[in-house]
């Protein structure tokens, strides 16, 4: 069985609901996990823009997240998990805010065989968590989605 990243808010190349982005209550939406390897000893989760003007605008960045974790509710961070900072410099979601057109959003869902301590590593970053990660990953889940401002 695949690793499976789904959201009943967000379909699959479709387009974010509102509610999820700077234009509503900019709040993450709830994502199910499926389908995590049996040898996984933690997941990580990076959500980013590939369409911003200066390249990948990081809209969250977790790690640690248990692989026994099958929801992230709406406006939560599983327990336990860890959170990096954002293009925005906050520690927290950043919803979809293009300045213009239609964006491309991915929710990537890494399934890790390992758990990264605060003694032996920190992460703050996108880049950091992607450093770490080389040679570690088992496999990855995409959700694809899209927003456009009104």
């Amino acid at each position: 069985m695949a690793l499976i990243l789904t959201s009943q808010a967000v379909d699959n190349n479709g387009l974010i609901d509102p509610r999820y982005t700077c234009d509503g209550l900019n709040v993450n939406p709830p994502l199910s996990i499926s389908g995590v390897p049996e040898n996984t000893k933690s997941l990580a989760l990076i959500v980013d823009d590939l369409d911003a003007m200066q390249g990948d605008w990081v809209h969250w960045v977790l790690w640690n997240i248990q692989p026994s974790c099958t929801e992230i509710l709406e406006n939560s961070v599983p327990l336990g998990a860890q959170i990096g900072v954002t293009d925005f410099k906050e520690y927290t979601y950043g919803g979809p805010c293009p300045p213009n057109g239609k964006h491309n959003y991915q929710f990537k869902l890494y399934a890790l065989d390992t758990i990264f301590t605060s003694e032996e590593i920190k992460i703050v970053t996108k880049q950091d968590l992607e450093l770490h990660m080389e040679g570690h990953i088992i496999e990855m889940a995409i959700l694809n989605a899209f927003y456009s401002r009104v």
